[in-house]
C-alpha cells in the first residue's frame, strides 16, 4: 500500500493574452503582489493560432508568460485560476475581457494548465476548475501531446518553458 505524502513544490506561471500589451504590466503588478517577484518573463509573442478569442477580445492578440520565484503547492492551482478569472473581470469592459490570464504549473516532468472547461483529457480539481498536462519533459526536451494547443507547440513557448525548467531551484 502506498503512503500519501506531501507533494513537491512547483513553479507557478501565468500566460497573459491581450490585444493591448500595456495591460501585461498592469496585470503583472497585481500578480506579483499576490504571488511574489517574477523569476522569468518571456518576450511578447504574436498570437496567431486561433480566432477563438476574436469575438470577445478582438484581433491582433499578443501573448506573454511570467513565472514567479516562489514555489507553491500544486493543490493551489484551482484557487489561483479563480483569482485570475476575477482579475480578468476587473479589466473587462462591456462584459468583454481585455486580457486573458492562464495560470499553470511547471514541474521537472511536465507543464500543467488550469481550465474552466471539462474535456476527456482534463481532471477535475475543485470549484469548477480542471487541470491538464499540456507538455511532458522526456529525453531532455518538452514533448507535445495529442491535445496540446497549437501555440504551446511553437519554439517561443518551448524555449520559455525549457529556460524556466533549467533554473535549478525547484
Amino acid at each position: 500500500m502506498g503512503i500519501p505524502k506531501k507533494p513537491e513544490p512547483v513553479r507557478l506561471f501565468v500566460g497573459l493574452l491581450s490585444g493591448d500589451p500595456k495591460l501585461f504590466s498592469a496585470a503583472t503588478n497585481i500578480l506579483t503582489k499576490k504571488f511574489g517577484p517574477v523569476l522569468l518573463e518571456s518576450e511578447i509573442i504574436p498570437f496567431e493560432f486561433t480566432d477563438y478569442y476574436t469575438p470577445e477580445m478582438g484581433g491582433n492578440l499578443w501573448r506573454k508568460f511570467v513565472a514567479f520565484q516562489r514555489l507553491i503547492s500544486p493543490e493551489k492551482l484551482a484557487s489561483i485560476k479563480l483569482f485570475t478569472n476575477h482579475l480578468e473581470e476587473t479589466y473587462s469592459q462591456n462584459k468583454k475581457r481585455r486580457i486573458n490570464l492562464d495560470p499553470g504549473l511547471l514541474t521537472p516532468a511536465r507543464v500543467i494548465l488550469a481550465s474552466t472547461k471539462d474535456f476527456s483529457h482534463r481532471i477535475y480539481l475543485k470549484s469548477g476548475i480542471y487541470a491538464e498536462i499540456t507538455l511532458l519533459f522526456r529525453k531532455g526536451k518538452f514533448e507535445t501531446l495529442a491535445w496540446t494547443y497549437p501555440d504551446y507547440r511553437t519554439e517561443p513557448y518551448l524555449k520559455f518553458f525549457s529556460a524556466l525548467r533549467n533554473i535549478r531551484n525547484m
